[in-house]
């Protein structure tokens, strides 16, 4: 009956936003230090939650931490799919992903601070930027624009070089991260298969604004 069906929708939205702050605390916390041994109290506070909310949503602190990487990783991806709609060629879109990255990296630098931190163990993830990556390859493969055999690997190696690019990104902020960014995305585009003036020239196209 509608006279029930309102509040009972009033209280998931507010179950969802609890839920929401407390991400986006440990989102934050992640971004300033990569660590995860702030106190449930401590992340609470920062969501401007009650302590006791903290366990209507979560069963630890492990799985909370774990949320807001994944809820990173796949606001990143979303971001890739938005920015990079309309590109076929699986090349570019390769080429692409690291390139944008670089520019994340001081437009959204939380997103990519997360990135940086605990990326790795998510290289392989079933949501974010890795399915991405594989069908990205594999449909490279398909085709004959990549010769490689074997995707899994090649998503090692973006992955890690990915995070590799972060790295010397944030320690670097002097260095031009467009020019470093095209530079590795040119490397892996020969890794994958291109001839190295195409690999050149992809890695080069005209990116999207990122607005």
């Amino acid at each position: 009956m509608p006279t029930s069906a309102a509040p009972r929708n009033r209280f998931e939205r507010r179950r969802a936003e609890t839920r929401q702050a407390l991400v986006r605390a440990a989102r934050q916390i992640l971004a300033e230090t990569g660590d995860t041994s702030a106190s449930i109290q401590v992340i609470a506070e920062r969501a401007d939650v009650g302590f006791g909310s903290f366990y209507n949503h979560f069963e630890s602190k492990t799985e909370l931490f774990d949320a807001a990487v994944s809820d990173a990783l796949e606001e990143l991806g979303q971001t890739f799919d938005e920015h990079l709609q309309g590109i076929d060629d699986p090349a570019e879109l390769v080429a692409a992903g690291f390139r944008l990255s670089a520019r994340l990296a001081d437009s959204r630098p939380e997103m990519m601070q997360i990135l940086r931190h605990r990326g790795l163990g998510h290289v392989h993830a079933g949501s974010g930027l890795a399915p991405r990556a594989l069908r990205d390859l594999e449909v490279g493969i398909a085709s004959g624009r990549f010769t490689i055999t074997d995707p899994t690997a090649a998503v090692t190696v973006l992955g890690g070089s990915l995070l590799a690019l972060l790295e010397l990104r944030f320690a670097r902020p002097d260095l031009d991260g467009d020019e470093a960014a095209s530079n590795l995305a040119e490397l892996l585009l020969r890794m994958l298969g291109l001839p190295p003036d195409d690999a050149r020239d992809v890695a080069r196209c005209p990116l999207p604004d990122l607005g």
